[in-house]
């Protein structure tokens, strides 16, 4: 039987830091981070199937964060409920993992690892060659992108702490 974590909830920042906007998962969750949100626990995956799933497991909340490149206009967030709908497969073709994220969710969703709540935040990307640091329009992005997953998190957490500093941006 699986043990929750009560009105907490787990961020995972995903991506390559290598590899321009791949990185923008990480670079929300470092943000979210450094402002220490009581009830908020970040880390950092690769986006590896198994660290995924070991990453979550326990949990009953967990926001996702990653790159996407779908086509739409760099800087694009997404969000999507993860328990009613599916990432689309081809989102994250330009992944460094063995199998992208949209894979892993429905793999975890088989097996019954899927988080109770798991939402999705992605940024869309336009630059993932190695090397390369967050592209500009990602860079404008990330701040808004962090507003999304504080509103989220304060939904799952009805948190007074979250809600307010949200008030104030």
């Amino acid at each position: 039987m699986k043990e929750m974590v009560s009105k907490k909830i787990l961020l995972i920042g995903i991506g390559n830091s290598l590899r321009g906007d791949d990185s923008a998962g990480r670079e929300i969750a470092r943000k979210i981070s450094a402002r220490r949100f009581e009830g908020i626990t970040v880390t950092e995956e690769s986006g590896e199937t198994a660290g995924l799933l070991e990453a979550w497991r326990g949990w009953d909340s967990v926001i996702l964060l990653d790159a996407v490149c779908s086509g739409a206009k760099p800087g694009t967030i997404f969000q999507i409920d993860l328990a009613k709908d599916s990432i689309p497969r081809d989102w994250t073709n330009y992944s460094t993992h063995s199998m992208g994220l949209a894979e892993s969710i429905e793999i975890a969703r088989a097996l019954g690892e899927l988080p109770e709540k798991v939402f999705f935040v992605g940024l869309e990307g336009i630059n993932f060659e190695i090397g390369e640091a967050l592209s500009s329009q990602v860079c404008q992005a990330v701040d808004n992108a962090v507003d999304r997953v504080l509103e989220i998190a304060a939904t799952l957490q009805n948190s007074p702490l979250v809600s307010q500093v949200l008030e104030r941006n």
